[in-house]
């Protein structure tokens, strides 16, 4: 049995159709990422599967229970972590989480937990006075006390240091290995690919590509060439000697429309070497999942929201 399932659903605010005919699967012992430009829908689908956020038509199942009529069976089994708040400003990790543990029949040890998210030497300090990634890192806890079957994190490494997000991924593939299932949403679209078993984008309130990360990105295989090189090169130059279109898609960063082809590539390449110019981050033949986002969402900005 899927541990999340979602057939047809839609969730309206008046004449607004936030989400529109969502379907997505979640088996055990993976991750989702679920994402999708500001407004997509995202977060209405997410409060809709942990029961907080009443859908207009379409079944939502949580490890075989539906999460509207069966919240209170459902709070025990599955964890939700908060980007902010939760817990009292004077509060310290080690006492936020001794008392969510009472609250679990069959709790993680809270020293434990510390431990795990990196939070040991802070156990003490007040919520307030804790840095935006330690926060985030306790609410990451917070969310794993009750040994949850299914595991929503809503954009949980936003605002953590490198470290920090190194520990939050490493949990996270951790809890994969459980057997935990983990609907992940996320601004980071590197962190989406290298983390995630299945990715889900949303836009306008609907599935615009479901599949695997490598699915995803050799989809549009064949269609362009992608490099980096200093800003600002001769590109209309570089055009008419491979006789191609091509764009500075960002600083420092270049596309080439055409097949990615072994004499594409030398020509390039070639071209590079005549001006002295730099050549870095070359992909040819597959696309990046940003590319893959950016292209299906029309240019959206981000991730998030």
């Amino acid at each position: 049995m899927p541990a999340i399932e979602v057939k047809g659903l839609s969730v309206r605010y008046g004449d607004l159709v936030a989400v529109d005919g969502v379907d997505l699967v979640a088996e055990p012992g993976s991750v989702l990422a679920l994402l999708g430009p500001n407004g997509a829908g995202k977060t209405s689908t997410v409060e809709a599967l942990e029961g907080y956020r009443p859908r207009s038509s379409g079944t939502v199942s949580v490890l075989g229970l539906d999460p509207a009529r069966h919240h209170a069976a459902l709070t025990r089994r599955v964890g939700v972590m908060l980007q902010r708040g939760g817990v009292y400003p004077g509060m310290g990790p080690r006492e936020a989480l001794r008392l969510f543990a009472s609250y679990y029949p069959r709790p993680l040890d809270p020293a434990v937990l510390l431990e795990t998210v990196g939070l040991a030497g802070v156990a003490a300090t007040p919520w307030r006075r804790l840095s935006g990634g330690e926060q985030q890192r306790l609410s990451l806890a917070l969310a794993l006390v009750g040994r949850p079957e299914v595991v929503f994190l809503d954009e949980p490494t936003a605002g953590v240091d490198i470290q920090g997000r190194q520990v939050i991924r490493s949990v996270i593939a951790g809890l994969r290995d459980e057997g935990v299932c983990v609907l992940l949403t996320t601004h980071y679209l590197e962190e989406a690919e290298r983390l995630a078993d299945r990715v889900v984008i949303v836009d306008r309130g609907r599935v615009v590509a479901d599949g695997t990360p490598a699915e995803l990105v050799t989809a549009g295989a064949g269609r362009s060439i992608r490099f980096g090189a200093p800003t600002g090169i001769d590109v209309a130059g570089l055009g008419a000697s491979l006789g191609v279109p091509v764009s500075e898609v960002g600083p420092g960063e270049y596309e080439l429309r055409c097949a990615p082809t072994p004499a594409a590539v030398a020509a390039l390449t070639a071209w590079l070497a005549e001006r002295d110019l730099p050549l870095a981050d070359l992909h040819a033949g597959r696309e990046r999942l940003e590319d893959v986002f950016l292209r299906l969402t029309a240019g959206a900005a981000d991730g998030g929201g």
